[in-house]
């Protein structure tokens, strides 16, 4: 396929003559041709000719779920791809919540062979331990082998220290990244929403931020015995930051990611008992979203994840309480990182990450695959059941006035246009 982009603003600091400007892109066989002005292009089988349109090199999200296998009724890995290209992403951490999880090499390595060439590059991870039990390791080196970029039990707490002492000197021998989430599970037992004044106004039970910083403590102490690599998703509070920035800072191998909607909102999304705010970790305090984006332009968060996990109305039209924790964020995504930073800000968001997993940046450059993200930044709107593509619903941002949309991707010689 060739495909010529046309007029469109080139968001690429790595290009100072072209940044920030209106370029054509010529894009033959998948392979970036030309970039110039007035490129003209008699064979191009595509013209893409926007008004306010944008590129930039393609998105990392670092932590996606997508139901299959087991939870086709939420979201096929099939359409979560086609969601993610249309949201400007042409790359994704595929998280562990399905029903076989991925705890051995075949599981891996039927994922890597079913989105072969996909829409989207897929990176998954395995579990860290056998069934996602918390009990035995699970099979991490073969895992490896197969593809495997990290291992993680989606949303659940390594209760045992000696368990994930062992992981991070076990993982080093292959450099392999071990994952903890930041939850102490005797202080979260049965909280929906952050212990505070809205929680209690609300007669919620509370999740207090002590059990994330309290865990991320324990932690930090670990690697510091063991060494080895250490990622601790979707943070939520302030205290977490100072502990994961002091770390950094000793020089400790330890990264962190905050969740889209952990930026975006607080507590005070609960006061109607909206479920599609009922997120793990929950939203905290107006004061600790001020600090995740402070330390996210900061770099002491190391990226974003929208921690898209589509879930069906079954679980989420029901009480508060009762309601499963998750919300979809991939088509919000430029939208939302768009209207908190800017431009240049949200773009060099979306861009970080890939070193972490092992993964070749995208580059603009004459002679490169195409790994591109097409987005109209000056779009203004509030977004709408037909702005999602999900299979699920589930959005915490129906609703919400957002500044920019994605407009799609072109990634292995692939077009996709929302």
């Amino acid at each position: 396929m060739n495909i010529l982009i046309k007029a469109a603003t080139l968001v690429d600091p790595s290009q100072p003559k072209f940044h920030l400007k209106q370029v054509d892109i010529s894009i033959k066989e998948g392979v970036i041709d030309k970039i110039g002005t007035q490129i003209t292009d008699a064979k191009a089988t595509k013209i893409i000719e926007e008004e306010g349109l944008y590129v930039s090199a393609g998105w990392l999200d670092s932590g996606v779920s997508f139901g299959e296998p087991g939870y086709e009724s939420r979201e096929t890995i099939t359409n979560g791809i086609l969601t993610a290209a249309k949201s400007g992403f042409t790359h994704l951490v595929l998280n562990t919540n399905t029903d076989p999880v991925p705890d051995n090499q075949n599981a891996i390595g039927h994922i890597k062979n079913k989105t072969r060439k996909a829409l989207a590059s897929v990176y998954p991870l395995g579990t860290l331990t056998k069934g996602a039990q918390g009990t035995d390791l699970a099979e991490l080196y073969d895992m490896t082998s197969q593809g495997a970029v990290g291992f993680y039990d989606y949303k659940q707490a390594i209760e045992n220290p000696n368990l994930l002492k062992i992981a991070l000197q076990y993982t080093q021998s292959f450099d392999g990244l071990v994952y903890s989430f930041p939850e102490t599970p005797s202080l979260s037992k049965n909280g929906v929403a952050h212990e505070g004044v809205v929680a209690t106004s609300l007669g919620l039970k509370g999740n207090p931020s002590l059990s994330e910083h309290l865990q991320i403590q324990r932690d930090l102490h670990i690697l510091r015995y063991t060494g080895g690599k250490l990622h601790i998703p979707t943070i939520s509070s302030l205290e977490s930051i100072a502990w994961i920035k002091a770390a950094k800072k000793e020089g400790l191998d330890v990264s962190c990611s905050v969740a889209l909607h952990h930026l975006w909102a607080n507590e005070e999304a609960l006061e109607n008992f909206d479920t599609h705010a009922k997120l793990s970790p929950p939203l905290r305090t107006k004061k600790d979203q001020k600090a995740l984006q402070k330390a996210l332009l900061e770099g002491v968060i190391d990226f974003v994840t929208t921690d898209h996990n589509p879930l069906d109305i079954e679980h989420k039209k029901v009480s508060f309480e009762q309601a499963s924790y998750g919300s979809i964020g991939l088509e919000a995504a430029f939208g939302v990182l768009n209207s908190l930073f800017g431009i240049e800000k949200a773009v060099a968001i979306l861009s970080r990450g890939h070193q972490r997993f092992g993964i070749t940046a995208p580059q603009i450059r004459e002679g490169a695959t195409a790994h591109l993200s097409l987005f109209k930044p000056k779009l203004s709107y509030a977004q709408k059941l037909e702005d999602i593509y999900s299979s699920s619903k589930n959005s915490l941002y129906l609703g919400s006035n957002l500044q920019g949309k994605a407009f799609g991707s072109i990634h292995h010689n692939q077009m996709t246009l929302a």
